[in-house]
């Protein structure tokens, strides 16, 4: 199997984990959609929370990855502020908006119409920014290894390797027998 092969083979390893969890995080709210269509309230579900319940759960789980891709690798000097651009993004745009549309929606009786339209919106911009978080999370945690000498999809000696050193351990200290609590 070729780099390029093997590269694509982990790309869409990734979208597919990057969607299973989305589905998992969605499915909750697929069945009482379901359950909202079979009594015949489909358009209630739009004027109820439970949008924005999904989109504050993708947006602090999109935070998450960027923040382990920002915590992982020291060496992302260039990288660190476009990190915390796209954590800033997510908290502006996807859950400060969901949280204020949540507590807005369970204490007001009168709910606008516009709501209908910005929860689905949130939803699609939560999904955008957890992919994008997963696949700079993996971009910048991926580290390459040298090509071992039987290795037959390796350099042919004119490219560079590309060789960087995984991530330190944890250094954890050692307990002792003199230990107190």
């Amino acid at each position: 199997m070729s780099d390029n092969q093997k590269q694509e083979h982990y790309s869409l390893s990734m979208m597919y984990g990057t969607y299973a969890d989305i589905l998992f995080v969605l499915f909750p709210f697929l069945v009482i959609a379901m359950q909202r269509l079979w009594d015949g309230n489909l358009y209630q579900s739009l004027m109820r929370p439970d949008l924005s319940i999904a989109a504050a759960i993708l947006a602090g789980l999109a935070i998450g990855k960027f923040v382990l891709g920002l915590v992982t690798n020291r060496d992302l000097g260039r990288y660190k502020e476009r990190i915390v651009f796209f954590i800033a993004l997510t908290l502006f745009v996807v859950l400060g908006p969901a949280i204020i549309l949540i507590l807005s929606m369970t204490g007001n009786a009168e709910i606008p119409g516009f709501v209908a339209f910005v929860q689905p919106v949130l939803l699609i911009v939560s999904i955008s920014l957890y992919t994008t978080a997963v696949s700079i999370a993996n971009i910048l945690t991926r580290v390459t290894a040298p090509p071992s000498v039987g290795d037959h999809g390796g350099p042919t000696g004119d490219e560079p390797v590309d060789v960087r050193p995984g991530p330190a351990p944890l250094d954890l200290p050692r307990r002792t027998g003199n230990d107190t609590y």
